[in-house]
């Protein structure tokens, strides 16, 4: 009987207790489902000129397409943040300023004026099968920075960035304004790392001088060419700072762009009859070297530490 008595007594505990374990808070209503705060770059939102309009995007939306369109997509993990923290500390920037290029988007996918993007059809004719794994390697590499950016001097700072430099990279003051987070620095990649690191280009007098012509009418060159070029003047990072051809100073950006150039960083010799260009590296030279980045990321280096080499000063925010 006391056996019965225990048996009914739990039975009606389980009863009473059952309701309570099952129903759901708040009085009877349902719980709401956890909710993340929205991410960072999903709230950040921009204006940016691509294919002649201008669309407003989220910063989590435009940025992977920026990365898969700057950097190769088999880079080193550490070096694709890097290279997310600059290109979102870059657009924060020019969302700071007016761009005389295009005022009315903050802005652009013109790698010249602004930063390369890729969209998906572009990525999928480029990467083939492996579009799945490479953009997620570019979103990872967002995500895992979200809201990330270098700042200096309590604002976020131009992020510039380029290829490849043939040691050293650019003081901004060599190319533009000079920013106190722009200077030259060391930069560790080789031939080995680089495809087309040094290449060659060649002009024959005729063309050399009818390409300068375009950009200097009223140069005075001789009859023998191999007196045309005078002397070379070198800046600090070893690149060209100007030439003296013709009896005419041509900074060395100026040359690069006469002569299609993929640096400043070359030399130019007259042999053979003909003038050849050596050029080590690709781009500008300011602010990250992309392979040298790469370079730093395989040896070890975080994407905290490669920003805090090629962008000295700054502080990593967010």
């Amino acid at each position: 009987m006391k056996t019965i008595a225990a048996a009914a007594l739990i039975c009606l505990i389980i009863a009473l207790a059952l309701p309570l374990v099952l129903a759901p808070s708040g009085g009877g209503e349902a719980a709401p489902a956890a909710t993340e705060p929205p991410a960072a770059d999903a709230a950040t939102e921009f204006t940016v000129l691509t294919d002649g309009e201008v669309r407003t995007v989220t910063m989590a939306d435009w940025l992977p397409g920026v990365v898969a369109g700057e950097m190769p997509a088999l880079f080193e993990p550490e070096a694709l943040m890097a290279q997310a923290i600059a290109a979102r500390s870059f657009i924060l920037s020019r969302m700071r300023t007016i761009n005389a290029s295009h005022p009315e988007a903050d802005v652009c996918d013109d790698p010249n004026c602004c930063k390369a993007h890729s969209d998906e059809a572009e990525l999928r004719e480029s990467w083939g099968d492996d579009y799945d794994e490479y953009w997620a390697r570019m979103l990872s590499a967002v995500r895992d920075t979200d809201g990330q950016y270098l700042e200096y001097g309590g604002e976020p700072i131009l992020a510039a960035f380029h290829s490849s430099s043939a040691g050293m990279t650019e003081d901004s003051g060599e190319v533009w304004n000079s920013l106190p987070y722009l200077v030259s620095v060391t930069s560790p990649e080789t031939a080995g790392d680089v495809p087309d690191y040094v290449t060659t280009v060649t002009y024959g007098p005729a063309e050399f001088e009818s390409l300068l012509r375009a950009a200097y009418p009223y140069i005075s060159l001789g009859s023998d060419p191999a007196l045309w070029v005078e002397d070379t003047e070198l800046d600090g990072s070893g690149r060209v700072a100007s030439m003296r051809i013709g009896g005419q100073d041509i900074p060395g950006t100026e040359l690069r762009t006469i002569f299609s150039l993929r640096s400043t960083a070359f030399e130019l010799e007259y042999t053979g009859g003909a003038f050849t260009f050596t050029v080590t590296g690709y781009g500008h030279g300011v602010g990250m070297s992309q392979y040298g980045a790469n370079v730093m990321a395989e040896l070890g280096s975080s994407c905290a530490e490669i920003l805090a080499h090629y962008y000295p000063g700054t502080e990593l925010v967010g």
